[in-house]
């Protein structure tokens, strides 16, 4: 049955406090934390997991399976705004097919505790617990904050990768040590001098156990952003386009992240073919004057085509995969070619 949102909802304060970090970071231990330090403060306060909300089987890496992945990500945050926007009123709320039914009610049911308990007006505080690894990602939580003027801030847990790896081969299903290297990799944490809209975030170290103090800052951080609710966007042809480029600029860091791999693969493959050392001191400047040059098109061509585009239309994961699948990997294999062919002949 689906949850009735109460009246005494109305004008209560809100927050998405964003979690992110590796598999096994603590993020989750956090967040227990969190909700303790909330109910203390007569605040009603939800844990909102990916992982349990988001069936398995969504999690793909192929292409055509991707936009699932994705739209699943969304209809988490369609949901969140759903709640947000019937709490003037009590509303059915119907549950999206593509979220856990059973786990979106628990979340609910956190906020609709008894009235004793949370008096009116109590704010509300959504622990949006997932890895978050690019900025894309959080930016999807920050327009929806800003869209409904709700506070808004983000948790960094940075641990080292090996701690992470052990931490999780002592979960009940760990994930593949694979995904969580791989992950490692592609994390762009928050950054707000590159990304001014995470100028409310913070970083915790979280190697070893999260301590009181880690805990008092992570709250004092939400009341902040309780207390300085995001604004609507206007329409602002200045601040569109620098978001373009910010989006141009994440396109490009991540192409470059897998343009390296792929490189470093190739340096690999043709110190196995016995590629002479001379001929492999003569590879790699190729290699990486053909990834410059590629990363210069890539720019300049999503800029092109994104003109007329609203960023959040835009898939800069897909985008990536795409260009560096069907332009540079046909590149570098030239090169290689080139080179383990002129070995060859000598």
């Amino acid at each position: 049955m689906a949850a009735a949102v109460p009246r005494r909802f109305r004008g209560a304060p809100a927050c998405l406090c964003v979690l992110c970090g590796l598999p096994a970071a603590g993020k989750s231990t956090l967040t227990r934390a969190v909700l303790g330090a909330a109910a203390e403060r007569g605040w009603r306060a939800a844990a909102v997991s990916y992982d349990e909300l988001i069936p398995e089987q969504a999690y793909f890496t192929e292409a055509e399976e991707h936009t699932n992945w994705k739209s699943h990500r969304q209809a988490v945050l369609q949901s969140i705004e759903q709640f947000l926007e019937q709490r003037e009123g009590a509303v059915d709320l119907p549950s999206s097919p593509l979220v856990n039914e059973a786990t979106w009610q628990l979340c609910l049911r956190s906020l609709l505790q008894p009235e004793e308990l949370n008096p009116d007006g109590a704010p509300l505080l959504f622990l949006l617990d997932d890895n978050f690894y690019y900025p894309s990602m959080r930016y999807e939580v920050y327009q929806l904050a800003r869209k409904l003027s709700l506070g808004f801030c983000q948790v960094y847990l940075r641990c080292d990768l090996e701690t992470c790896i052990r931490r999780n081969q002592s979960r009940p299903r760990p994930v593949p040590v694979q995904v969580i290297v791989e992950m490692e990799k592609r994390l762009d944490s928050p950054n707000p001098q590159k990304n001014p809209w995470e100028f409310r975030s913070i970083s915790l170290n979280s190697t070893n156990d999260v301590s009181k103090s880690d805990i008092q800052r992570v709250m004092e951080l939400i009341s902040t952003a309780l207390n300085n609710p995001l604004s609507p966007a206007e329409e602002n042809t200045e601040q569109k386009e620098a978001d373009r480029l910010k989006c141009a600029q994440s396109v490009v860091h991540q192409a470059d992240q897998a343009c390296r791999r792929l490189i470093s693969e190739a340096m690999k493959a043709a110190r196995e073919s016995h590629v002479p050392s001379e001929h492999m001191r003569a590879l790699a400047p190729r290699l990486n004057e053909c990834k410059a040059a590629f990363l210069r098109d890539l720019r300049h061509q999503f800029l092109q085509e994104t003109r007329f585009l609203p960023e959040e239309d835009v898939d800069v994961e897909q985008v990536v995969k795409r260009a560096v699948e069907s332009v540079f990997d046909g590149r570098k294999n030239e090169i290689i070619s080139q080179f383990i062919d002129n070995h060859e002949t000598t």
